[in-house]
């Protein structure tokens, strides 16, 4: 399914992923009724706490209300918050005024009671009582008078109260700050908006399956995963990529099963962070109450979705500040559960043993270098044209080499191997492998002699002008195929013997499998091969641009997660990157300083991604490129003059003589002068020093072109 979990995508030379037979069929080896969920959706589990009997944790959650909020912030339970902030009294200023105004009112009270200022309030008293009431002892008369004194107690509280902000101090020290809002609180909506009942289901004909999915989230046999699944699901039947009657049989036979994953996994094997699939956030942190936040973020939980990691996000640290552990596991999380839900394509690569998900968690994973690895990666891209598998593999082996401008490119090294590819292609029906490849780079003999007699077989006279060309150039000085040959050696070794292979014996994935909702894991042989290792992370960035660029189905979010980018970035890569926002895709990039990108390509890498983040540790050079791209806005100054007060006469010295001796301070007046000036949000030496351990800078970018200015994050909340 486009996208959705029915189109076949059985193990192919471009796609090995196993799938399903036929529209929303159902894994041969998939459990009839999944074990029920041990915690709520998007909520941590608490340590030992048994399951709920029933499904009202997912109907908490999924009823909670979700209020559109600015980019970034935490939808699930927000309440949003004033655009600028009010004035706030200081404390101790609220608190001291709050006091005085009680004794006012009690020194008030007091003189009324005693006397000391006259009968005159007693006056409608007496007007209203009747004299009959008056006698003594009289119940009547003792409840009115009584009730006239609280009535005028009363009033004098009121305008005390109200002249000593009393409501302020309870709402900002009283119970209301005390007791925190539960979210999904109160009685279940309507049907026709409760989003357990399915109203789109029931409003386009499809009660049964609208009763049987809301039975299932009642029983407790539905999560968000299904939730997900099933809503991308009917998305494409809205579209008319499916019928309603395939969708509906499935939905009445198998309930909050139906629509199944390929792998028939409905659930990740563990969850270390905070998801939404409703909204599709998965949340990264607290945006931190500090001023130089926007009002409305402050103390908000900040989150990540495909709205923003469709503009593709950079992260730039030193190793240790929670790159891995607070940003890409938790990215990698959630986009496997969309994968899961039919709604994304994720590849992670990251080195062997980086801590970037449990392997079950991934429906492919390629490990390079390790003989027990199932899967291999398909060298050329799973293209069948020359052309295109050159330009791929020139950028991987030299996109590093080529000048680090934004308008060069790697053209030459893509003619020397497509004079090659091609006319091995059309001899042997495949590309080379990494031996073969290296030979011919090489310039060796005999297989390009056996090359020229099959092109000769063949009739094949244009490719037999490219074989005749590349010969010629061996011999010039300035030849780039003894470059191209050392950095293919780089993969021409014993740890990779069992890779790469192009002759069927192996299970080469192919990141042409994006089309459809995979989940791949790529470790890289860091340890031993680190030149390898950047070569193959090129390889695969080169290969995930060109591929997501051709998809049929581009509602199906893809990204690319490289968890060290190191030796990545290159011309080429930045072109690309640029490119992903309109293909429906994004790329994550980490990076320990902007010293591993070259200085050329640092201002245009950083104008191609849309999400940047900035942590703690960064050197000031770094916080100088972030400081730069963030730019400046205009802020209000005000500077505060403190002049010292002359007394002329005999009195006022007296006056000041006897205020320096109490405070220890000459008299003085204060001058306030308040202007606009033009400073940078964030300045490098504040990314510098100023971002606490465990926080980092992050500004957002919508693919709708919505814009968060640079927060100051809490990772750890």
């Amino acid at each position: 399914m486009d996208g959705d979990g029915m189109r076949d995508t059985r193990g192919t030379h471009a796609n090995p992923v196993p799938r399903p037979a036929g529209p929303f069929e159902v894994p041969a080896d998939a459990p009839p009724v999944p074990p029920r969920p041990a915690r709520a959706p998007g909520t941590p589990a608490p340590p030992g706490v048994p399951p709920l009997p029933d499904g009202s944790a997912f109907l908490s959650w999924l009823r909670t209300p979700r209020p559109q909020a600015p980019p970034g912030v935490w939808r699930f339970g927000h309440r949003p918050r004033a655009a600028q902030e009010p004035e706030r009294i200081p404390g101790r200023q609220l608190l001291s005024g709050a006091l005085i105004a009680f004794l006012v009112g009690w020194l008030i009270w007091s003189l009324l009671w005693n006397g000391y200022l006259g009968g005159w309030w007693l006056l409608p008293l007496y007007a209203m009582v009747p004299s009959s009431w008056a006698e003594p002892h009289s119940i009547g008369a003792v409840v009115v008078v009584y009730a006239y004194y609280v009535l005028v107690a009363g009033i004098i509280m009121v305008g005390v109260g109200r002249l000593g902000r009393w409501s302020e101090v309870w709402r900002r020290y009283g119970p209301p700050a005390w007791r925190r809002a539960a979210p999904g609180g109160g009685p279940p909506p309507a049907a026709e908006e409760d989003p357990a009942a399915w109203p789109a289901l029931r409003a386009a004909g499809a009660v049964d399956a609208a009763e049987r999915l809301a039975a299932d989230a009642r029983a407790g046999l539905m999560r968000d995963v299904d939730h997900a699944r099933i809503t991308r699901a009917w998305q494409g039947v809205v579209g008319g990529r499916h019928s309603l009657t395939t969708f509906t049989s499935a939905v009445l036979s198998r309930g909050a099963g139906a629509c199944p994953h390929p792998s028939g996994a409905r659930d990740l094997p563990v969850r270390q962070a905070r998801h939404d699939l409703v909204t599709g956030q998965v949340r990264i942190g607290t945006t931190a109450d500090d001023v130089r936040n926007p009002y409305a973020y402050r103390g908000t939980g900040l989150a990540l979705g495909p709205d923003l990691l469709g503009t593709s996000l950079l992260a730039v640290g030193p190793a240790g500040s929670g790159k891995t552990g607070s940003l890409v596991r938790p990215l990698t999380e959630s986009l496997c559960l969309h994968a899961l839900a039919g709604r994304a394509a994720v590849v992670v690569v990251g080195a062997a043993g980086a801590g970037i998900g449990p392997a079950d968690a991934y429906d492919v994973v390629v490990r390079i270098g390790d003989p027990d690895s199932v899967y291999d990666l398909d060298l050329y891209g799973g293209t069948t044209d020359p052309d295109e598998a050159a330009a791929v593999l020139a950028e991987a082996l030299v996109g590093d080499l080529a000048d680090p401008h934004p308008g060069s490119d790697t053209r030459r090294s893509t003619t020397v191997l497509a004079q090659l590819l091609g006319p091995f292609r059309a001899v042997h029906g495949r590309f080379p492998g990494v031996p073969e490849l290296r030979r011919l780079l090489d310039g060796t003999p005999e297989p390009l002699a056996e090359l020229r007699q099959g092109l000769r077989e063949a009739g094949q006279e244009s490719l037999l002008r490219e074989l005749d060309a590349r010969e010629r150039q061996m011999g010039h000085p300035g030849d780039v195929g003894g470059v191209l040959a050392d950095r293919v050696a780089l993969l021409d070794r014993p740890a990779f013997a069992s890779f790469f292979d192009t002759s069927g014996q192996s299970r080469p994935f192919s990141l042409k499998a994006l089309d459809h909702p995979v989940r791949v894991r790529i470790d890289l042989p860091e340890r031993g091969h680190a030149d390898a290792s950047r070569m193959l992370a090129r390889l695969v960035l080169a290969q995930f641009t060109a591929s997501v660029s051709v998809r049929e189905d581009r509602s199906l979010f893809a990204c690319l997660v490289l968890d060290d980018a190191s030796g990545v970035v290159t011309p080429q890569a930045v072109r690309g990157v640029q490119r992903l926002r309109s293909a429906g895709a994004g790329v994550v990039l980490t990076l320990r300083t902007l010293d591993d990108v070259p200085r050329p390509l640092r201002g245009p890498l950083l104008g191609a991604i849309g999400c940047r983040m900035a942590l703690s540790g960064l050197t000031p050079w770094d916080g100088q490129d972030f400081a730069e791209v963030w730019g400046k806005e205009w802020t209000e100054a005000r500077d505060v003059t403190d002049r010292q007060i002359i007394a002329e006469t005999p009195a006022g010295k007296a006056v000041h003589l006897l205020r320096r001796v109490i405070t220890g301070k000459a008299p003085t007046a204060r001058a306030v002068t308040v202007r606009q000036v033009e400073r940078e949000r964030w300045s490098a030496s504040e990314l510098a020093h100023a971002v606490p351990a465990g926080h980092a800078v992050l500004s957002l970018t919508t693919v709708k072109g919505e814009h968060a200015p640079p927060l100051l994050v809490d990772l750890r909340g």
